[in-house]
């Protein structure tokens, strides 16, 4: 649950960083070189001090890096520039939370309690009346339809992806082999990876030469690495080791609450008066996790 708590705060720091390379580089290279700096870090620390590619469980932490970090996460930046930022978070976050709850229960096994899963009704309530958007965007019909549907994508890739390391993790333990987080990151970055270079060379295939980073974007794009893929995505293969995906999913989504504040801070703006509330009751479920865990 520790690790839950290390990936909400990292995942609240990380929109911060990553609006900034996406408005220096474009969507698809931000995402793509945030992947290739977190690999070069994280296989640093696998190969030296973790188990590098071996394991039981690698094929599995590949492809769970593939369907959540490189499709869900690609779906993600589709869905937000004809949605929003506001209403494609609100979607992908809390669809993710329902995703992996109903994967892990159909697939593992996995049954949570009835109190936790009000605990987890109150979480995924709170943030929906937190993060709900004053007003639909203004879109024409086919763009809402687009990016609806690229949202849901996004909540289907990154919820299934957090369950496939929950399987990862169970066929590395019946092996009896202890898989550190840093090593499952790194693993499940390496599909992550290979997912966003495909994408990118889709968009870039026709263009010499291939762009590169210009020089003021690398310290939003190290920042970017740092807190998302390398620290966030840590923590969160450090809980799912030992805590269903139903339960650390949600507390996950709530990261979106706590860069509103930071959001705030920097553009000089006030959230509403029901960002409050929502907020209350979101950490009201997130406590009763701890609890009746």
């Amino acid at each position: 649950m520790i690790g839950a708590l290390g990936t909400l705060l990292c995942f609240a720091v990380t929109p911060v960083f990553a609006r900034r390379a996406a408005m220096l580089l474009g969507s698809l290279q931000a995402n793509f070189w945030r992947l290739l700096v977190a690999v070069v870090l994280l296989g640093l620390w696998a190969h030296v001090w973790g188990r590098g590619v071996s394991g039981a469980g690698f094929g599995w932490f590949f492809l769970g890096g593939l369907v959540g970090f490189g499709f869900g996460g690609v779906a993600m930046f589709q869905s937000l520039p004809r949605l929003g930022s506001n209403l494609s978070t609100l979607i992908v976050q809390c669809g993710s939370a329902v995703v992996a709850l109903v994967v892990e229960w159909l697939w593992l096994g996995t049954r949570l309690p009835p109190t936790q899963l009000v605990c987890v009704a109150a979480t995924l309530g709170g943030i929906l009346v937190a993060l709900l958007p004053r007003s639909l965007p203004r879109v024409v019909e086919a763009e809402w339809t687009e990016g609806l549907a690229w949202a849901l994508l996004s909540a289907v890739g990154q919820g299934v992806g957090a369950v496939i390391s929950r399987k990862a993790f169970a066929l590395a333990a019946a092996s009896h082999q202890l898989i550190d987080p840093g090593t499952a990151a790194y693993q499940r970055g390496l599909g992550g990876l290979l997912f966003g270079a495909i994408a990118l060379l889709a968009l870039f295939g026709r263009r010499r030469p291939y762009p590169s980073p210009p020089g003021r974007a690398w310290p939003w794009v190290i920042g970017n690495a740092l807190t998302g893929p390398v620290l966030g995505v840590t923590c969160f293969q450090w809980a799912l080791r030992s805590t269903p995906a139903g339960i650390v999913q949600p507390i996950v989504a709530a990261a979106p609450l706590l860069t509103i504040p930071f959001a705030a801070k920097l553009e000089g703006s006030r959230p509403r008066p029901t960002y409050y509330l929502g907020a209350l009751l979101a950490i009201a479920g997130v406590a009763g996790l701890f609890v009746w865990r």
